[in-house]
């Protein structure tokens, strides 16, 4: 029956004595609502709360000023009780219940997700937010869903109920988590600025605007700083009587607090504003102005009122049967039923078959089968065959994967990559000219229970079209998920359970460490008796830090699997190199390595994030890795995010330790929570991890319910300004300019731009964008200029480029290597000034970059200079004349050649090492300070672009007469001093980064799986190994670095030549 009012009924007339007798069956309400109308609704008196809110806003649309009412989600409805204004936060009652004064509601916007009336609302509002593809409600739920639902919801309250104890101290470091240096010393490159450790910082009162610039030492904190600040307010006459308790510090222009016992110096933004020779800006703010501080229960003291715990809900894993495959002797078996909706090409194909194999990580654990049909002539074939593999039920690994190739027979050749990978480990079968893979697929033989998949498993493939990972016929490291789109792929039907079996399962952990407990000893009296050929350390040192271990010979892996014991507690970092030795298809061996891990000592979070790669996919070394994870502070997490998400789609099972020490780290540190959250979005149109990443992002939404209205508005200004790019597209440059205009100072498009935290550093919050200031660039998909205006009216506007069209992920690759190398140049104590932006994939070719302020690019400098033309990258004068027309008197100008020779040292070495390509003088930019750096790294990993055949960048990295000239200060001898130590800073810079070569593979090899053009296989790394030189001495690395230096320097015409050629065909002015 409707709630809306019947014809035939009657309404009650809106009085103050309305609720005092029977309820009316119906009434009239007058809504006070959001834009300023007053909204007359008739209503049954049963309706709910968030059915007449559900109403007032469908009602509100078609009226005027109906563009500024939002989702229904957005509001909380209110009314008059007899004690207040009460918003009505248990949306379920009803009218009669809830009985408002006069029948007088407000609908108000909601201020806190924390308030959603219901589940329900919560989940709605997370549905949107993941994006279409996911939608929890309509997916097909399996138990193993539920089950990870539920172990994430019960981790969820957990937090929560730890967030119910915080102080106000500890709910503004969730909110706002500190960013502080490993190290509480001064920086020596700092130090070298200020030899007596004192400073200034610059300290403004929010009352009055009034500023004090203190000096401060290295050990002062930030209490100690509101003393003084608050000392020279009481010498001032303006203060009396102030406390530094009640006061805390807040940098200027974001929201980034300064507090606690860390020495100032430890902060990373007072680091930063010292390296850019800048006087930090702090503001003193009062503690009782901050949110934290006002919504917290108890200001003083921590709450006590604590939540009743949920009963935890178990999970129901059913009797098991004491059966194992470990009981079994024969070998495995697997019975292939028919194959469906092949799409193969009639007119040529003879055939059409499956191959089978099985896998543990990248390793196969046997040769593979192979099952023909007699003929081809339909789309399903039906084979009932058994299939024997030559590997024991008892030895199968628990990680097991079962790999699966339809392919065809065909008559003539079809051209097909042939595979060029030096490592053997894949390569268990290569298709001749007439046989053409089709589709392939992947499944796990144990499910997340450990038991043996039983019934007919139904897998839906993947095309190879779909498949960039690998040239290889099996795809074992591709996902374990079927195809979603079920009518458009081919379809297997196989059975894994033997003959005679009921059901089985992986034998529990106890059973596996006890089997390798009892054959410990015996392995170490047999080893106590045999002799070694070789000493441990000559041959770890084979393959320590060189990347060499897929190289390793059977006689070395034998020899060093004797070694284990002596590993584990002489060398423990070298655990990767052992478990390569490790025989995953024998039971004693991998069961061994259980054995062991349990006792292995935690080695460095270095050394772990390489066991997190897809070739360790043993759970037992995953949990170790994340052991040794477990103290990685939040900085050092935030650094390596990126390729610990995409870790994730190496996982085999929804739950897994990975998951669920990402999940907590999120929900306890909202700037982790907040890149956490875009990772994942960014993803949700790739089929293979939708349900996953779905999921992931559904516990963390609901479990941090005070996020999810700040990054809710950041997708709706992502939504917005995806609207506004495609109007850049329609149109010449002043048409859409003015397209863009008319968008943004639309008023139905301003109040989403309101109080928004900005995606690429949310500690920047914004308060609206500046129309005006905005335009559409030049380049070939129009992205868009848009400025944001700081919520702080004192500080500088937030630039930002958002582009529609380009895929941002190796961009944002490439910049978080650059960010990792300078972590690892600063543990050195050199500090090559790198100015590393920010930069952020949201959605599939969608993305927003920084802006970095009071730069140009080379293009640009030689034109402003007058010299631009089709031969100014051979003229010197012009980048070294605009920094001394920036950098007034002299000694700033020294300044601005120093930061330009440290940064054009940083950035030759990295861009060397990484590979990066395309470099030309409109994708490389100077800051007025003199930092040099790069933008647009489209092109990585030695993939230089050609020109008929010809590659065009013919240097190791661009070192142009230009930059020399500027080094030099004028100098055009390149001997100087000061270009030998140019020279010196390049090979120091590229040692440390060889030094730490295992680590920068490992990070690349964990992005294998985002599927990028330029890293899609592990052979796209063999650019990176080549120029790490991991395998020479540092001596001859040395040598050989400083050839690539000379090379560069000898060639650098060519680099101008090219140059040329660029300025000559594009117009580099915007």
């Amino acid at each position: 029956m409707s709630l809306l009012q019947p014809p035939l009924c009657t309404p009650s007339k809106f009085s103050f004595s309305l609720w005092k007798n029977d309820p009316p069956d119906i009434v009239d309400i007058i809504c006070l609502m959001p834009n300023g109308l007053v909204l007359p609704l008739r209503m049954r008196s049963i309706a709910t709360v968030r059915e007449v809110k559900a109403e007032m806003v469908r009602s509100a649309k078609p009226r005027p000023l109906g563009y500024l009412i939002k989702d229904a989600c957005d509001y909380v409805v209110s009314g008059i009780s007899p004690f207040s204004i009460e918003p009505y936060i248990d949306e379920t009652k009803r009218l009669c219940e809830v009985q408002p004064y006069f029948c007088l509601l407000c609908l108000g916007e909601r201020t806190d997700a924390s308030t959603l009336s219901s589940d329900y609302e919560l989940t709605k509002m997370v549905n949107t937010m993941i994006g279409k593809p996911f939608d929890h409600q309509n997916a097909k739920v399996t138990p193993e869903i539920d089950d990870f639902r539920q172990k994430m919801s019960h981790i969820s309250e957990e937090i929560e109920e730890e967030r119910l104890q915080y102080t106000w101290q500890q709910h503004l470091l969730y909110e706002h988590p500190l960013r502080l240096s490993t190290s509480a010393e001064m920086p020596n490159p700092i130090r070298q600025q200020h030899p007596n450790s004192a400073f200034l910082i610059v300290v403004k009162n929010e009352n009055d605007h009034s500023t004090f610039t203190l000096s401060v030492l290295e050990s002062d904190t930030p209490h100690s700083l509101i003393e003084s600040a608050l000392q020279k307010m009481n010498r001032s006459q303006m203060k009396i009587n102030d406390r530094a308790s009640d006061y805390i510090l807040k940098v200027s222009g974001r929201d980034e607090y300064l507090f606690g016992d860390h020495p100032l110096i430890q902060f990373l933004y007072i680091q930063e504003a010292l390296s850019d020779s800048a006087v930090p800006n702090v503001l003193l703010l009062s503690i009782i102005r901050l949110d934290s501080y006002i919504n917290h229960p108890n200001h003083n003291e921590s709450s006590t009122l604590k939540r009743a715990p949920k009963p935890k809900r178990e999970i129901a894993h059913g009797p098991f049967p004491p059966l194992t495959v470990w009981d079994m002797d024969g070998y495995f078996t697997l019975t292939l039923h028919m194959i469906g909706n092949v799409n193969y090409d009639g007119g040529r194909a003879l055939k059409v078959g499956v191959d089978v194999g099985l896998y543990h990580g990248d390793r196969k654990l046997c040769i593979h089968r192979t099952v023909d049909s007699p003929s081809c002539n339909s789309r399903n074939y039906t084979f009932d065959k058994k299939l024997e593999f030559d590997i024991l039920m008892r030895n199968l690994p628990r990680m097991t994967r079962v790999c699966i190739v339809i392919f065809e027979v065909t008559k003539m050749s079809r051209s097909k990559k042939s595979s060029n990978n030096k490592d053997n480990v894949l390569k268990d079968i290569t298709y001749n000219n007439n046989k053409n893979p089709l589709a392939w697929v992947n499944t796990t033989l144990f499910d997340y229970k450990d038991r043996l998949r039983t019934g007919i498993q139904t897998l839906y493939t993947w095309t190879y079209a779909d498949d960039i990972q690998s040239d290889e016929v099996f795809h074992p490291l591709g996902t374990i998920e079927s195809n979603p789109r079920k009518d458009e792929c081919a379809v297997v039907h196989l059975t894994f359970l033997p003959n005679g079996a009921k059901s089985l399962r992986f034998p529990s952990e106890d059973t596996v460490l006890k089997y390798a407990a009892d054959r410990a000893q015996s392995n170490r009296d047999t080893q106590s008796q045999s002799e070694t050929v070789r000493p441990l350390a000559d041959l770890l040192s084979n393959y320590t830090g060189l990347d060499k271990i897929y190289e390793m010979h059977d006689q070395d892996r034998n020899a060093i699997w004797e070694y284990r014991y002596e590993i584990q507690h002489e060398f423990p970092e070298e655990l990767s190199i052992l478990l390569h030795c490790v025989y995953w298809k024998e039971r004693d061996d991998f069961s061994e390595i259980w054995y062991l891990l349990k006792q292995w000592p935690v080695i460095s979070s270095e050394r772990s994030l390489e066991l997190l790669d897809y070739a360790y996919p043993d759970p037992a070394v995953r949990k170790f890795a994340i052991k040794c994870l477990q103290n990685l502070k939040d900085e050092e997490l935030l650094l390596y995010l990126l390729q610990l998400v995409q870790a994730i789609k190496h996982e085999s099972y929804l739950d897994n330790e990975l998951v669920v020490f990402l999940l907590k780290r999120a929900l306890r540190n909202q700037r982790i929570g907040h890149y956490f959250f875009w990772h994942l979005r960014s993803e949700m149109t790739t089929p293979s991890v939708q349900t996953r990443f779905g999921l992931l992002l559904e516990a963390y939404l609901k479990g941090c319910k005070h996020h999810v209205t700040p990054l809710r508005k950041q997708v709706q200004v992502l939504e917005k300004l995806k609207q506004g790019s495609v109007l850049a597209k329609k149109g010449n440059k002043e048409k859409v300019r003015n397209s863009l205009l008319q968008f943004l100072k639309d008023p139905r498009n301003t109040s989403v731009f309101k109080n928004i935290k900005n995606p690429l550093n949310p500690s920047f919050r914004c308060n609206g964008v500046a129309p005006d200031k905005c335009k559409v660039m030049d380049s070939k998909m129009r992205p868009l200029w848009v400025v944001f205006e700081n919520a702080d009216s004192t500080s500088n506007d937030v630039y930002i480029i958002f582009k529609n069209g380009d895929d941002l992920r190796q961009d944002m690759l490439t910049l978080q290597m650059l960010r990792v190398m300078d972590q690892l140049w600063k543990r050195e104590n050199m500090d090559f000034r790198m100015n590393i932006y920010n930069c952020i994939s949201m959605e599939q070719r969608l993305g927003m970059i920084e802006v970095v302020r009071h730069a140009e690019t080379i293009a640009n400098i030689q034109k402003e200079k007058g010299m631009f033309s089709a031969t100014s990258p051979f003229k010197k004068g012009s980048l070294l004349n605009w920094l001394k027309e920036h950098n007034k008197p002299d000694e700033k100008l020294n300044k601005a050649i120093e930061e330009f020779t440290l940064s054009c040292a940083g950035y030759c070495v990295a861009t060397y090492v990484l590979g990066v390509a395309d470099r030309h003088s409109d994708n490389i930019m100077v800051k007025r300070n003199g930092q040099l750096f790069h933008i647009d790294f489209g092109h990585i990993l030695g993939h230089f672009k050609e020109k008929f055949g010809v590659r065009r960048e013919r240097v190791p990295f661009v070192l142009t007469h230009d930059f020399v000239y500027v080094i030099n200060n004028g100098n055009l001898e390149r001997d100087s001093k000061n270009f030998t130590h140019f020279q010196k800073l390049c090979e120091e810079a590229f040692l440390v980064l060889r030094k730490h070569g295992c680590l920068i593979l490992s990070l690349f090899s964990m992005m294998i799986s985002t599927g990028l053009p330029e890293l899609s296989s592990e052979k796209d790394l063999d650019y990176l190994r080549e120029t790490l030189v991991l395998d020479y001495t540092e001596e001859k690395a040395r040598e050989h670095f400083t050839a690539k230096f000379s090379e560069a320097l000898a060639n650098s015409w060519k680099t101008s030549l090219n140059w040329a050629s660029h300025n000559f065909s594009k117009n580099n002015k915007q």
